[in-house]
């Protein structure tokens, strides 16, 4: 008996129905999903192509991947990717999930890159960073480096000067031949224009690296993350979608380690434009009624916030005025429920222009604060009383 073939739309039409009565709740959307990461097809294909049969191997791989999401597993888990603004992202058991709301998160971030860091704005507001006092040797190192391109650039400028033997300026002319008017003036030459302001950023928490990778996309050559994790996979997750980005390790840096302990202390505390973090956010009372295809899958230590979802916000509050420069920026991602009170949080720590946000569906979803000078001396002081 000759094997019966399975097209493309036979394949779609079943998976659609089989997952439908297994409770899932957009069964088209995964069915189509599921299809386009076994043939590579684009989704338009899909419907382009319906008479086009499934090989052997295509076919098998799309009955195991249509009883992993028959089980609740979520997709990106099983396509091994999911899309996170401008980037494809890959995707791996173990490791958060990357969520459309988090795409917000970044646009947050970049707007205040753009207009207090990065921008013409910026450059009219612009303060001298504040000098940590474990930063003693960054900061001289950086005005060592500034007085040496000041002066590479007045030595260019002078070069570029002709001079009088070069054919410049012609010989004074005899007694009685000179012209009767008055010689003008040199014209100065014009101030060389300071090097292109780079933005720093610390994404704590970084997951699969699609927030410090989403930055160094987007305003390439205009931003460099460090970004940490305490999960082993995710910071090998990170590197992959680093690696496969093209990106390179010095323009967002992953490192292994808990919060911000793998920040070296003397050289990196106090230099960063931002701390931004989508920290484990769901109050744990919450938790228990989230849909098993989060609960189920994603690791706990992503999403766990503690009895109010604020245990590690908190600390990110307590590190920020060490980790940024006076009026630099905290940007978190937290729970729809917690938003007022880690406001509170931030503006009991002393911080200001504290903000709640809301995501593309209209819930509030983002705290923002600026880290005055104040709040950073304060920091300055318990670290010496501890030194």
């Amino acid at each position: 008996m000759m094997a019966e073939t399975w097209t493309v739309k036979r394949c779609l039409d079943w998976t659609n129905e089989y997952l439908a009565s297994k409770g899932d709740e957009s069964p088209r959307v995964s069915a189509e999903w599921l299809l386009t990461s076994v043939t590579g097809l684009q989704r338009i294909q899909l419907y382009t192509d319906f008479s086009r049969p499934l090989s052997p191997d295509e076919l098998a791989r799309m009955h195991e991947a249509v009883v992993r999401r028959a089980k609740g597993e979520p997709l990106q888990y099983i396509t091994g990717e999911t899309s996170f603004r401008t980037i494809d992202i890959k995707c791996e058991p173990g490791v958060l999930i990357p969520r459309p709301e988090t795409e917000m998160l970044v646009e947050e971030v970049l707007t205040y890159l753009d207009n207090q860091v990065l921008g013409s704005r910026a450059d009219a507001r612009r303060r001298r960073r504040v000098a940590l006092p474990w930063n003693d040797e960054v900061e001289a190192k950086r005005q060592a480096e500034l007085e040496a391109q000041k002066a590479r650039e007045k030595e260019e400028a002078e070069a570029e000067t002709p001079s009088a033997d070069q054919g410049g300026e012609p010989d004074p002319a005899p007694a009685g031949e000179q012209d009767a008017e008055p010689a003008q003036e040199p014209v100065a030459a014009k101030e060389p224009e300071a090097a292109p302001r780079v933005a720093r950023v610390l994404e704590v928490g970084c997951g699969t690296g699609c927030i410090s990778l989403s930055f160094a996309t987007e305003r390439p050559g205009q931003v460099v993350c460090v970004a940490t994790d305490i999960e082993p996979r995710a910071v090998a997750l990170a590197c992959k979608n680093r690696e496969a980005l093209g990106i390179a390790p010095e323009v967002v840096d992953i490192r292994e380690g808990n919060l911000v302990s793998p920040l070296d202390r003397t050289t990196e505390w106090g230099t960063f434009d931002v701390l931004v973090s989508n920290p484990p956010y769901i109050p744990t009372v919450v938790l228990k009624t989230i849909p098993h295809e989060v609960a189920g899958y994603e690791p706990d230590l992503a999403l766990n916030g503690g009895p109010d979802g604020l245990d590690i916000f908190r600390r990110l509050v307590n590190a920020a005025p060490s980790m940024v420069h006076a009026g630099g920026l905290l940007a978190c991602e937290l729970h729809e429920t917690t938003l007022d009170a880690a406001a509170q949080i931030c503006v009991d720590a002393g911080f200001e222009s504290v903000r709640i946000a809301r995501d593309l569906a209209g819930r509030t979803r983002f705290v923002l604060a600026i880290v005055p000078e104040r709040a950073v001396e304060a920091a300055r002081a318990r670290f010496a009383a501890r030194a």
